[in-house]
């Protein structure tokens, strides 16, 4: 009953050695599970691994080769794990679909807020002993449009604070509609191009899809209002980062705010100081004094942490007494397909 933890970090030893009472061995690894690392996870039964880790063909198949039966994701997301070989091999891979909606919403608002009112910006100037407040007249947020791309748990969490805790007007676009959110009237629109001419900020709530990759790009862009303030907490890959900066740079854009990054695997959750970022396009938004790049830590509250820890052992619990929950499973591996 081994399980090997990749990218394993002071806080994931601590929230999972608490709440550990199964007693499972716990391998913690702090490299992120790559073709280079895979080798870490033999002869243990379950891999643990995060939202950045690679789990490609290859690298699952390794891990089928070295024992390992059941592929457990601490996060909701999945765009990194080949599900086709992990069907094939007969490899469950099971998410934490559901942990604090709350703790990625408000982290969304705060990106908002902060933009808006450039607080980040003033705690500089005050350490500084500059207590000018020239350059940080914002607005309130009552007199803006918002639009919610993605109305599932997050997205909902956020409309009910803008609509019923500011008063703000709040629109929504999403291929399936949430009855909770008309409910507190809030109004869908049938097209995306409706969000990007009507609102003056747009926060993106919606998985990586073929669809929706780059739904932020020249031409997205083009139709919004000019000064609009754009944030994703989401996936990195929903947001064309060059086209963003060109956006940035004509002033159509006058405020970004993003806790995702596409290639964020080579930096986040690491520490640079000190080192070159090599990635132009990230380097030049860090060094915008309208954008806010935080490093994915929109899920990382208390609650969120001790739920996801825990339904990842649950998970663990659950495929070995082979009642593995369906709402947590993403793929459809051979092994639990009825027979012919």
């Amino acid at each position: 009953m081994k399980i090997t933890l990749f990218s394993s970090k002071p806080y994931w030893v601590k929230w999972f050695n608490e709440l550990n009472k199964f007693s499972f061995e716990i391998n913690y690894v702090t490299s992120a599970c790559d073709i280079k690392s895979v080798s870490e996870a033999k002869g243990s039964e379950a891999v643990c691994c995060f939202v950045n880790d690679d789990l490609s063909k290859e690298v699952i198949e390794t891990l089928h080769s070295n024992g390992t039966k059941v592929i457990l994701m601490r996060c909701a997301g999945f765009n990194k794990v080949d599900l086709d070989t992990a069907n094939k091999l007969g490899i469950p891979v099971l998410r934490v679909p559901a942990y604090s909606p709350n703790a990625v919403s408000e982290y969304a608002l705060s990106l908002i807020m902060a933009l808006n009112r450039k607080t980040h910006k003033a705690h500089d100037r005050v350490r500084d002993a500059n207590f000018e407040i020239n350059g940080m007249e914002g607005f309130n947020m009552v007199s803006k449009v918002y639009g919610i791309v993605g109305t599932g748990n997050i997205g909902e969490q956020l409309c009910r604070v803008l609509k019923l805790g500011f008063g703000a007007k709040v629109i929504a676009y999403d291929i399936i509609e949430n009855k909770a959110v008309t409910d507190i009237g809030i109004e869908y629109v049938k097209t995306l191009d409706e969000i990007w001419k009507q609102c003056d900020v747009i926060s993106l709530h919606t998985p990586l899809t073929p669809q929706t990759k780059y739904m932020v790009n020249t031409q997205s862009i083009e139709k919004m209002r000019d000064g609009v303030m754009i944030i994703n907490v989401s996936r990195g890959a929903l947001v064309n980062a060059s086209d963003a900066i060109v956006g940035l740079k004509s002033g159509k854009i006058s405020a970004l705010g993003m806790d995702v990054y596409e290639n964020e695997t080579d930096y986040f959750y690491q520490d640079h100081n000190g080192s070159i970022i090599k990635d132009d396009n990230l380097s030049l938004l860090i060094s915008y004094p309208n954008v806010m790049i935080t490093s994915h830590q929109a899920w990382y509250t208390k609650e969120a942490i001790s739920c996801i820890c825990g339904t990842s052992l649950q998970n663990f619990v659950d495929f070995r007494s082979q009642q593995i929950k369906k709402s947590n499973l993403v793929n459809n591996p051979i092994s639990l397909q009825p027979s012919q």
